[in-house]
Formats: structure tokens, C-alpha cells, sequence
């Protein structure tokens, strides 16, 4: 689950942790050896803790390991050393080859998908209603209780609809049932297998295997190298950031422990929703109120917008050509130093590929998660909770701060039309989940949502339950909300859109994925 502490989540904080430690303290040639022992450091103990054999737990911890550095699982039928291809990898610049979002053959337990069965709270009805609508005659009475012939079954679920004790059951894997466009397969061993066609990378997949089976590639380990060898690194860090590392965590703390990291200066994303938002609002008036364009969709969430992209590309002009907030924001950033690498630090997984598209330049060095980073600053004995107060951010505006949670683009969309076009009516429509955005796409393409200017969350809740994300979705949720309550700034100047847009929109690309 997103945001609850588990086993799975402390396991991979260890795997991170440990990774980050080797990043910044091993000298490069006692990197491999370091990597090695690690699968031992973990699982120090000859007794297994979560698996039936200690060889099974190293092993997983080796490939989490492999991913948490940027590199590929290795193959299941050769040796191959945990730390192989890491001379690569060990460099102050992204090393990744796709895919992203991975399932660790020897971790997963495979789930049997789509499977219904009796269970013990059947009683034996008279009416055996559950036979009745069977198509297929599957279900026969043994031993004083129902029973589905699995061979017979064709997976309809008519009898766990009609059966009036809830007694029949369906087995689905989590990570399939999370997964809204339906990426999640079964390989020839019955383990998950992630279609690469289909998946959109939102994570949901890899915070909803209780095995702890998928994972996504991490940068961090290359960043780490830049920050060691003493480059100008700079931190942008999306608004979900509030309440992520502790309650007694204040935006001036978080500030400040990034600066104690390492990182040169730090600056909000949500000083590139502002720009976003006015951009958006602009193109709404000018071509949606017009009918130059049918609608208009949110492109910051790029799971949302390739989506949109790979599944309708009827539809594709309508999608928002404006800068992403990550991408605003590092422009933003370039100009002012133009020689610095940029980190995007947020909840979403997702972002990692959108900062790597080549058909846009991003402007993005690296992308880490909340997890990623909090297990840098364990790795450095750093506790923000602890740390004084010194400086804070005054980048952004209320609006821009909102971009967290789900409803608050579209939000802050409307409320810079209502302030600089309150002539533009204004019909708002957000999905949130992939399955939802999908429908709501469908009826966008069947011209149910014309006028509509229509934003979507590939997670659901918005970024504050992204797959990176440390807390609960909904204190996450609440301390978003309040930070934009307690926003000085409300809404940007109508000014930032002519100083920005234009300079940041001036390389002549295509900004959206």
C-alpha cells in the first residue's frame, strides 16, 4: 500500500540505504567488492527471515541492489556477478536502459490470477443458487459444500454474484488488479510479467505486490557521483514533499537538509505550475473557448499523458503543449545556472522517463523519489526532524502548490481563467487511476467532453500517492492542503507568463511527451 510502513518498504529502504552508502563513502576501485558483500550485509544471519532459504533472500537483495544502481537484473540461466556492467553505471550521469518498472523473477510468489473458489463459509444452501447460473455446469456439491471445477470454469463470476454468504472468492494478483491498462501477464512459470507494449510506469504495480516482486531503476546512485566529486547540483522539489520525511518537518528544514546533502540551491516545482497555469489558462481561452481545439488535457502527469498519446492518438492535438512543471522549473534553473545538474525530486516514478525523452528536451539531469532520497539522508546520518531552521522557499504561489493532489491542476487552471480571462466559462473535468483516465479519455474521443478542459492523475489521489511517495495518501493529502492554505502568494502575476513563457518556450520544441 502507498505510504504504509511494511516489511517491504523497510527492505527496500535497507537495499537503498546501503547502495547510498557505497555511493558516497567506497573509493571507486572498492565499489565491486562493496557490492558483492551486500546481499550478505543484508541477510547477515544463516536463518532466513522472509523467504524459505537464505540463498533466495540474497538473491533478491542482489537484483534490488542491481535496479537500485541503474542496472538490469541479470539473466536466470548464467552467472553473473551482482556487481557486473557496474564500471558503467559508476559515473556522474544517468545510466539506464529500459525498461523501467521490473519484476524480480526469484522474488515473485506467483499469485494465481482470476481464480474463483468455494470458501468455508459456505453452508450448504438448499437453493445452490451458484449451481443454477452456472454456464458451464462447473460447480457440483462435495463433502457438504460447493465446489468449482477449475477445468470447467470460465471465470465468469456469476457465482460469487448470486451466492447469498459471500462464500466464493476471487483470487486476482495484486499487481494485476492495481494495474489499470492491464500490463500485468503471467510468464510460462507462472510468475507476473510486465507487457512493455502496455505499461505507463505509474508504480502502482510495485506499492501493490506484498512480495515486494517489482521494482522500478533508481538514479541515485549516479547522481550521488556528482554531488561526491563537488559539481554544482541543483534541487527542484515537487510540491508532495510536505509531511513526507516527518511531521516536524518544515518546508525551511527540508530546504535546509537538501543544502546539507550536498545540493548547490533548491527550488519548488511548483514555481513551474505557476508558469503551467497560466500557460494552460491562456490556451483554454485563446482555443478551447473558441473552438479551435475540442478540449484541453493536463499533460504534467506523464503516465497520464502517454496514455492519452499511445492509446488515442485521435486525440493528440488536444493535449497540452505547454510546459511541464519539472520541466518549467529546470529551465528556470538553467538560466540561472547554466552549467548545473538538475534533480527533480517527487513521488513519481514516471518522471524518470519523461526527464530521458529524447523528442523533448527536459533540461533534467536526474530524477529521484521521496524513498530514494530519504534513504540518502539515512545513508548520511542527516535526520531533517533535528535539523535547525535556516532558510525556507518563496518560490510559488498557492495555486502551484496544489498541484499535489488530484483536482488541484485543473483547480489551478480555472482560477487564473477566472482572474485573467473572466470572460471564459470554464467546464472542468479530472480522472484520477489509470483505469478512470482511460474512460474519461474514451468519452473525450466520442466527443462527450467538448469545451471541457480535462486533467489526469495516473495515481490515485494525484502525486500525493505516487509510487515514491513515504506517508499515507490522505495525511499526505492534508498537509498539501494546508501549505496552500498558508501560502502568502495566492496566484501568480499574469507577468511571469511574459517573462517565462516566452523564454522558456523559446528552443521551439514540443513540451509535452
Amino acid at each position: 500500500m502507498r505510504g504504509l510502513h511494511t516489511q517491504i518498504s523497510e527492505l527496500r529502504k535497507n537495499v537503498f540505504v546501503e547502495v547510498a552508502r557505497i555511493a558516497f563513502e567506497e573509493e571507486p576501485e572498492n565499489m565491486k567488492e562493496a557490492i558483492e558483500g551486500l546481499p550478505y550485509k543484508l541477510s547477515s544471519e544463516e536463518t532466513p527471515v522472509f523467504r524459505e532459504s537464505i540463498y533466495r533472500e540474497r538473491a533478491i537483495s542482489a537484483e534490488r541492489a542491481r535496479l537500485a544502481m541503474g542496472l538490469s537484473m541479470r539473466p536466470q540461466n548464467k552467472p553473473v556477478h551482482t556487481s557486473s556492467g557496474m564500471d558503467a553505471s559508476t559515473i556522474d550521469e544517468v545510466y539506464y536502459e529500459p525498461p523501467l518498472m521490473q519484476v524480480i523473477p526469484s522474488a515473485c510468489n506467483e499469485c494465481e490470477d482470476n481464480v474463483y473458489e468455494v470458501s468455508n463459509l459456505c453452508r450448504d444452501c438448499i437453493a445452490h443458487q451458484c449451481m443454477e447460473v452456472c454456464p458451464r455446469d462447473a460447480i457440483s456439491q462435495v463433502d457438504g459444500q460447493a465446489y468449482i471445477n477449475q477445468e470447467k470454469c470460465i471465470k465468469c463470476g456469476k457465482c460469487k454474484s448470486v451466492c447469498p454468504y459471500d462464500a466464493i472468492g476471487k483470487r486476482t494478483r495484486p499487481c494485476a488488479l492495481s494495474c489499470g491498462v492491464k500490463a500485468i501477464e503471467t510468464d510460462e512459470y507462472g510468475r507476473a510479467r510486465i507487457n512493455q507494449d502496455k505499461c505507463l510506469s505509474c508504480g502502482m504495480c510495485m506499492v501493490n505486490c506484498p512480495f515486494g516482486a517489482i521494482a522500478d531503476k533508481s538514479q541515485f546512485f549516479q547522481m550521488i557521483q556528482s554531488l561526491r566529486k563537488g559539481q554544482e547540483v541543483v534541487a527542484e522539489i515537487a510540491p508532495a514533499y510536505v509531511g513526507q520525511f516527518g511531521a516536524k518537518v518544515t518546508p525551511s528544514k527540508i530546504h535546509t537538509a537538501l543544502k546539507k546533502l550536498g545540493f548547490s540551491h533548491v527550488y519548488e516545482v511548483a514555481l513551474g505550475a505557476d508558469i503551467g497555469a497560466l500557460a494552460e489558462a491562456k490556451t483554454y481561452a485563446t482555443k478551447v473557448a473558441t473552438g479551435e481545439l475540442p478540449f484541453l488535457l493536463t499533460s504534467c502527469c506523464p503516465s497520464w499523458a502517454m496514455l492519452a498519446k499511445t492509446q488515442f492518438p485521435e486525440i493528440i492535438d488536444s493535449i497540452s503543449t505547454d510546459l511541464t512543471p519539472m520541466v518549467a522549473t529546470a529551465r528556470s534553473i538553467k538560466k540561472e545556472h547554466p552549467n548545473a545538474r538538475v534533480v527533480f525530486i517527487g513521488p513519481c516514478a514516471a518522471k524518470k522517463l519523461e526527464a530521458m525523452r529524447k523528442s523533448v528536451r527536459s533540461d533534467v539531469d536526474f530524477v529521484i523519489t521521496f524513498e530514494e532520497l530519504d534513504a540518502m539522508f539515512t545513508a548520511r546520518g542527516i535526520k531533517p526532524d533535528e535539523i535547525e531552521e535556516t532558510s525556507s522557499f518563496h518560490d510559488a504561489t498557492a495555486i502551484g502548490r496544489g498541484y499535489g493532489v488530484a483536482g488541484g491542476v485543473a483547480s489551478a487552471i480555472q482560477k487564473c481563467i477566472e482572474e485573467y480571462y473572466p470572460d471564459v466559462e470554464t467546464k472542468i473535468e479530472h480522472a484520477q487511476g489509470l483505469e478512470e483516465c482511460r474512460k474519461m479519455l474514451m468519452l473525450a474521443k466520442a466527443g462527450k467532453k467538448n469545451g471541457c478542459l480535462i486533467e489526469g492523475m495516473g495515481c490515485p489521489g494525484g502525486c500525493v500517492a505516487g509510487a515514491g511517495t513515504l506517508i499515507p495518501v490522505s495525511e499526505a493529502k492534508k498537509n498539501v492542503e494546508k501549505m496552500v492554505r498558508e501560502s502568502t502568494k495566492r496566484i501568480p502575476r499574469k507577468e511571469l507568463e511574459e517573462i517565462e513563457l516566452n523564454a522558456l518556450n523559446s528552443v521551439g520544441e514540443i513540451p509535452h511527451l
